[in-house]
């Protein structure tokens, strides 16, 4: 159990270091690159001192549509930065990057400070709102892994569900519905995972966080637009996108 913090920073590094981490790292490889960590903050912690961070925030979300593949709303990584920091906290931990890299047996990046996936919220908020099944393709030179982790979810219907060993040459598919619930953790490799998030029902809500890492923080310059306008249509916004990647283009930082 968690001790009283008075930051995320120190929750995040009490929350690693009372993990098994041999056994997560077995679980990890044995599912094909994917693990859940039921709890890996506590309920009432994330409830007390994250989940209002994203409340905050709701102003600033960008909702989107794409018929036949994906209806909510989402907050990009600029706008957590400056509104919702607490969020970085968590992201920016070392002893959490260390956890993760030991997990993979690589050696993780945050992502680039120009990528607005990086750390950013995900809302599920109106009657339907959901995402088709899809890869968290990456378009860096290295590998992407997505991280999630529930904030609310006050939900029925709208789940994540993933489909392990999709192409795999000797197991059979499985599939699963998780339902996140504030605190759970959710760690996969975005080109091996399957997955979507079924629709929400009428008077329900569901917030997530997701956190990007990656392997190699480079990405080829036609890549880099073509994410761009992925990111523009499916999730943030062109304005929100393409100010941010023009100003983080003349001066991108990556931070370890």
């Amino acid at each position: 159990m968690i001790r009283a913090v008075t930051s995320v920073a120190e929750a995040v590094e009490q929350a690693v270091a009372v993990l098994d981490s041999e056994q997560l790292q077995r679980d990890y490889w044995e599912q094909e690159e994917f693990l859940v960590i039921k709890q890996f903050l506590s309920r009432a912690y994330v409830e007390e001192v994250l989940v209002p961070q994203a409340e905050g925030v709701k102003s600033e979300i960008n909702r989107n549509y794409i018929p036949g593949h994906k209806k909510g709303g989402s907050v990009s990584y600029y706008t957590v930065q400056e509104k919702a920091p607490g969020f970085l906290d968590l992201y920016r931990s070392e002893s959490f990057r260390t956890f993760l890299s030991r997990l993979t047996g690589k050696e993780l990046m945050r992502c680039p400070d120009h990528d607005p996936h990086s750390c950013a919220l995900y809302y599920y908020t109106e009657p339907g709102d959901h995402i088709g099944f899809h890869y968290d393709t990456s378009y860096y030179k290295g590998a992407r892994y997505t991280i999630l982790m529930g904030l609310v979810d006050r939900s029925v219907s709208c789940k994540l569900v993933c489909e392990l060993f999709r192409n795999h040459p000797t197991k059979q598919p499985r599939r699963l519905e998780l339902v996140t619930e504030p605190g759970d953790l959710v760690m996969f490799n975005g080109d091996k995972l399957w997955h979507a998030v079924t629709p929400l029902g009428a008077g329900e809500e569901r917030i997530v966080l997701t956190m990007e890492y990656v392997t190699n923080p480079d990405m080829h310059p036609l890549k880099r637009l073509y994410s761009n306008l992925k990111d523009s249509f499916g999730y943030f916004g062109l304005r929100t996108v393409f100010k941010r990647a023009w100003s983080g283009s003349k001066g991108a930082s990556l931070r370890p």
